[in-house]
């Protein structure tokens, strides 16, 4: 009975290491949640007016730029899938990557072959485990995402879309990451990049292309217009995606570091009456041996007389 006794009491003690550890990392990702999500308020707005500039330049002129031309028929496309680098969030990277995947199948559908390029060690690991083949990929800073990271991502991609698919090229790219709704709400997203994709607009109240072309003069041309600023739209939307997934990501780890703490504290109460019981039956056992070795003591001392 004692040696139970012992065994309760080190797995409590084990449990509240534990707990102090979960309890620690929920802390730290909530404070680093606060700031992913300043830093994804700071960003959208810029992110969301450059969409809106490049839109007006596509739409107000006739130029045919190579990265707002519709593909006839498009063959090859880019997918950027941005995970995180570490785990204990739950089902944050697998529900980004199982996106990727159906992204992935409609894409194969419609006889488009896939590039995959990667963020994070999550969906790297995913891919070299399955011995897929990936173009490039980059980790290590998706828990504090730079603006810097986000440019190194969108070179090689704009590079791929600009060239040829016969030298390995791409006509479309397309990213999926996780967007951050809410402190309890991260939803797995894809969305197309490239080309940019005229149909919102069209169906918005902005003015039509006839409306727009007499307000615009471009200098030196739209084609150098687009020039400048399409490689900032995507730089500006993959670094905002990458923001919005760190800040998913935090939002993720607090939940479930929250959810360990909280089972951790259910298992300690349970082992805590498990070995109060034990205890109690080590006493009870105690008692009964004395009360007997008592009452065997009286017997004898009477029969003696």
């Amino acid at each position: 009975m004692g040696a139970k006794l012992r065994v309760y009491k080190r797995r409590i003690r084990s449990v509240t290491a534990t707990k102090k550890i979960t309890k620690a990392m929920e802390m730290i990702a909530a404070s680093r949640v606060v700031k992913a999500q300043r830093q994804v308020a700071a960003s959208t707005p810029y992110a969301s007016e450059l969409t809106r500039a490049v839109t007006a330049v596509a739409t107000g002129s006739n130029t045919q730029h190579p990265l707002t031309t519709e593909v006839e028929q498009p063959t090859r496309a880019a997918l950027l899938l941005i995970t995180s680098d570490r785990g204990l969030a739950g089902g944050y990277s697998s529900n980004v990557i199982k996106a990727a995947e159906q992204l992935t199948e409609r894409l194969k559908a419609e006889g488009k072959e896939v590039d995959a390029y990667i963020v994070g060690r999550k969906g790297v690991s995913y891919y070299s485990f399955r011995e897929r083949k990936v173009v490039e990929s980059w980790t290590g800073f998706t828990d504090s995402p730079t603006y810097a990271d986000a440019k190194a991502i969108a070179a090689p991609l704009i590079e791929a879309v600009q060239r040829d698919t016969a030298e390995g090229g791409v006509d479309e790219l397309h990213i999926v990451t996780t967007e951050f709704i809410s402190m309890m709400t991260q939803t797995a997203i894809d969305d197309r990049l490239l080309p940019l994709s005229l149909d919102k607009a069209e169906e918005s109240e902005e003015p039509s292309k006839d409306e727009i072309l007499p307000l615009f003069d471009f200098e030196p041309s739209a084609e150098d217009v687009l020039d400048a600023l399409l490689p900032r739209y995507v730089e500006s939307r993959i670094y905002n995606a990458l923001l919005q997934a760190a800040a998913s990501k935090h939002a993720a780890t607090r939940r479930a570091m929250k959810s360990a703490t909280d089972n951790a504290e259910d298992l300690i109460k349970s082992l805590s009456r498990l070995a109060n019981a034990a205890r109690q039956a080590e006493i009870t056992q105690e008692i009964s041996e004395i009360v007997g070795g008592a009452s065997a003591l009286a017997d004898a001392t009477a029969g003696s007389d």
